[in-house]
Order: C-alpha cells, then sequence, then structure tokens
C-alpha cells in the first residue's frame, strides 16, 4: 500500500507535465498557424480588389483563381474562366510568344510581354502581361501569377496619333495653315 501512494503522486505529476508541454506545443502551433491564415486571407483580399488582372495559374496550366478586374478585361464571368487552359486567354498568333515568356519565366523567375487576349464577345484587348513563378520551399513550381494591365485604350490612342501624325506629315501646307 504505501509503494502504490507514492506512485500515484508521481503519475499525476507526470500526467500534469504532459498536459502542460501539450498546451505550450498546441499553442506555438496555432500561433504559427494564425498569421499564414491571415496572410492568405489578406493577399485573397488584396488580389480582388487590385484593379489590373491578377490570376493564379496551377503547375498543370489550369486557372486556378481570377480577379474580377481580369475576368472583366476577357467580358467574362470568374466562374467561367477558372479550371481552363491558360494560353485558350491569349489569340493564337500570341500563343507561341507566351510559351517563350513562360519558359523565360521558369528559368529567371519573371517574364514580361505585350499580348492580345481574346474576349467573350470576340474582340481582342491589348495586355501588357507579368508571369511571376511561385515555388515552395524545396523550389518546386507550385504555379505562377499572371499580372495583366489592359492596354487596349492606349493603344487604341497611340494608332489614332500616328494616323495623325501620318496625314500631317502627308499634307503639309494644312500644317503650316493651321499655324
Amino acid at each position: 500500500m504505501f509503494g502504490s501512494s507514492i506512485r500515484t503522486p508521481q503519475l499525476w505529476l507526470y500526467l500534469l507535465a504532459l498536459v502542460t508541454f501539450l498546451t505550450i506545443v498546441l499553442r506555438r502551433v496555432l500561433r504559427r498557424q494564425t498569421p499564414l491564415t491571415d496572410e492568405l486571407h489578406v493577399k485573397k483580399v488584396a488580389i480582388e480588389h487590385v484593379h489590373s488582372g491578377v490570376a493564379w495559374i496551377r503547375p498543370d496550366g489550369m486557372i486556378a483563381s481570377i480577379n474580377a478586374s481580369f475576368a472583366a478585361t476577357l467580358g467574362a464571368l470568374q466562374r467561367e474562366l477558372i479550371g481552363r487552359d491558360w494560353y485558350e486567354i491569349f489569340s493564337q498568333h500570341d500563343r507561341p510568344r507566351m510559351q517563350e515568356a513562360y519558359s523565360q519565366m521558369l528559368l529567371l523567375g519573371k517574364a514580361n510581354l505585350d499580348v492580345h487576349a481574346k474576349r467573350a464577345d470576340g474582340t481582342y484587348a491589348g495586355l501588357e502581361v507579368l508571369l511571376v513563378a511561385q515555388h515552395d520551399h524545396k523550389s518546386r513550381l507550385i504555379g505562377h501569377h499572371c499580372l495583366v494591365a489592359d492596354r487596349t485604350r492606349e493603344r487604341l490612342l497611340e494608332e489614332q496619333l500616328r494616323e495623325l501624325t501620318h496625314n500631317a506629315e502627308r499634307q503639309p501646307g494644312a500644317t503650316s495653315a493651321a499655324r
């Protein structure tokens, strides 16, 4: 009886130490996860409110997420674009350039180019595209961001300016008369 009474307090002491240890470990794990969860939420909210287009592309080339601005640029709904091959967004004649930029992104981590994207109504949008690779802690590709800025309006204005300049050069008398 005397031996069992010594073991009972020791057993309680070991159990108390184990519960304390597990509590400390659990608090540390939760403390590490909370910033990650908050960070992911903040990134998602930020991406949704960016005025330029942003899409997350999985390693298999499928669109995993796309913000409303990018979808609006393409004249489509976000849910219509998720799950599609991201190359399908771009015009047929720009796809080889997109593949070249993708290869450059894999080597250098990012790539820039200007391309045309096909809208849902069949028209084309002039886009400035930035591809940014994302890797995990083992340097494996986990996908990439496709950031776009719609430059259609700027390109139309540049074209109109070129036409006006060209017309003014062809008619030198009209330019001097206007002065």
